[in-house]
């Protein structure tokens, strides 16, 4: 029985006889757990909702300098200039409220469901982007 109660969610599993306090605890424990997850969901939201507002370029552009590669490279890698690439990657700083790169970074890679957004976006890569590895070599 108390598999089962943790399979489908329980936080906390008392057996009878239990102290009010018990009780008690696991209500804020279940409470704490849901302002956590909901925060959690909310910060997720606004990144969504941020990577939504960048172009398909912005994406990519996004996605290479997130992966490591320097302005030069992410320019010969989609045919561009150095210039261009710059000034997609102000805009990529601009709309997704990132401060500094590692800000950037750390929004890529902090959450899992985030990145599957990058990843998905990745795969609209033309093929030299994936002949690339993060060093900006050929494969």
């Amino acid at each position: 029985m108390t598999v089962r109660a943790m399979k489908s969610g329980a936080v906390e599993f008392l057996t009878k006889p239990f102290r009010d306090q018990d009780l008690l605890d696991a209500i804020h424990q279940a409470l704490d757990r849901g302002r956590a997850i909901h925060q959690q969901q909310s910060e997720l939201a606004e990144l969504r909702k941020c990577h939504e507002s960048l172009t398909p370029r912005e994406r990519e552009v996004m996605a290479l300098v997130v992966s490591g590669m320097l302005n030069k490279q992410i320019a010969s890698d989609l045919g561009t200039s150095e210039i261009t690439v710059k000034i997609h990657r102000g805009h990529v700083m601009r709309k997704m409220q990132a401060g500094s790169l590692g800000k950037l970074v750390r929004m890529a890679g902090g959450s899992s469901s985030f990145a599957a957004i990058l990843t998905s976006s990745a795969a609209t890569q033309p093929a030299s982007s994936a002949l690339r590895g993060h060093d900006g070599f050929s494969r």
